[in-house]
């Protein structure tokens, strides 16, 4: 699909010019390269994730294909978890290059960055553990994108692409500010309290996802993190999945 190829281009070039153009950080250009690189290829692999959802369930809800591939021996469950497993293997085909790119300029930045500092040359060990240090980060991403991707397969079921677009992007703005509203809903009114809570326990906390704060303190991610957010993005995949069963049940497909 052209969007796929257009994605991993743009992607690619904006990692090229990440390692490229100075940050003017006071010596932590590395640490920006990641956080830069980080954010690129979350925000492709979201837009790939929500424009396959919409593009491969609503359209073919609307024009029709759902139902004659639903006349074969696939009910409409299989339908939902085939379409869903589809789009994080076409994530994955996406991310792949994206992340290899990635490693190889974070390993050729650190030794970059000394040169450019007149500093001693770095030693393999020291470049692998830059790289090291954002494997979890790839990871993280994957499973924000698991999230969203299911959460927009729950909508295309019902509403069209820019309207599923729409109240994605909300749901990754919000999900990302849940520790401020769990925050303000300790020190504001009671309104604000009710309504932070209900938002914290609705919604994903995709802020814990983000690696941002451990990439500025060089920080490695421990593994049991990764292992408690690998069980969040199940239990919110799953239940997007489920509502995604029930929207999808009674949808008039003629």
């Amino acid at each position: 699909q052209p969007v796929f190829l257009l994605l991993m281009a743009m992607g690619l070039l904006l990692l090229l010019l990440n390692t490229f153009l100075p940050f003017f950080s006071m010596g932590d250009d590395v640490k920006m390269l990641m956080d830069c690189g980080l954010a690129t290829i979350l925000i492709c692999s979201l837009l790939l994730a929500v424009w396959s959802a919409s593009t491969s369930i609503a359209d073919e809800i609307e024009g029709k294909t759902a139902m004659t591939l639903l006349s074969k021996p696939i009910n409409r469950r299989q339908f939902i978890i085939g379409k869903y497993l589809g789009i994080l293997k076409a994530v994955v085909w996406l991310m792949l290059p994206m992340v290899i790119t990635f490693l190889l300029l974070v390993y050729f930045k650190v030794g970059y960055d000394a040169r450019e500092a007149s500093r001693d040359a770095p030693t393999h060990a020291e470049k692998m553990a830059a790289v090291w240090l954002i494997l979890p980060g790839i990871l993280l991403i994957y499973m924000e994108v698991a999230i969203l991707a299911a959460i927009s397969v729950a909508i295309s079921t019902r509403l069209p692409m820019m309207v599923n677009m729409i109240i994605c992007f909300g749901i990754y703005i919000i999900g990302h500010l849940t520790p401020n509203l769990v925050q303000a809903k300790s020190e504001g009114l009671e309104f604000v309290k009710f309504t932070g809570q209900l938002i914290a326990t609705i919604l994903p906390n995709l802020d814990n996802f983000n690696m941002s704060p451990a990439v500025a303190t060089g920080t490695v991610v421990p593994p049991v993190y990764i292992g408690h957010s690998a069980l969040s993005c199940l239990l919110y995949s799953g239940i997007a999945i489920l509502v995604a069963f029930i929207l999808f049940e009674d949808r008039d497909l003629a």
